[in-house]
């Protein structure tokens, strides 16, 4: 089975960047990144294809999230512009457990079988 490895978290201030990766063990399917803020439920970020050409963001992260991957590299990443406050969370990558096809995208946490152990984002004004 597949492991992620997520890395790329920290301790940054509100406006900053940072860049997210996701580190698969072998080749995966469709791909999204998820966060848990404390206290709250997990969140959909972003999820992209297998061939990278389909993305999809949630509402509260679109323009400022960029989802892409590397399949030559197996990695995912999640670039993170203007940092804000409410973005303080741990941030999951995961992938669909079988093959989805290459255009297919989800938001649908079920949908994904196997998860990383997060990287912790936390902002300070």
């Amino acid at each position: 089975q597949v492991q992620l490895v997520e890395s790329g978290g920290g301790f940054v201030q509100a406006g900053a960047s940072l860049r997210l990766s996701c580190a698969a063990s072998g080749g995966t399917s469709t791909m999204a990144w998820f966060r848990q803020a404390r206290g709250k439920e997990r969140e959909y970020v972003a999820a992209i294809s297998q061939n990278g050409r389909n993305t999809y963001y949630a509402d509260s992260v679109q323009g400022r999230f960029t989802i892409s991957r590397d399949n030559a590299k197996n990695t995912v990443y999640l670039q993170i512009n203007s940092l804000k406050l409410e973005d303080t969370a741990v941030y999951f990558c995961a992938t669909t457990k079988g093959w989805t096809g290459s255009f297919y995208v989800t938001s649908n946490p079920n949908e994904y079988g196997i998860w990383g152990q997060g990287t912790q984002v936390t902002v300070s004004s």
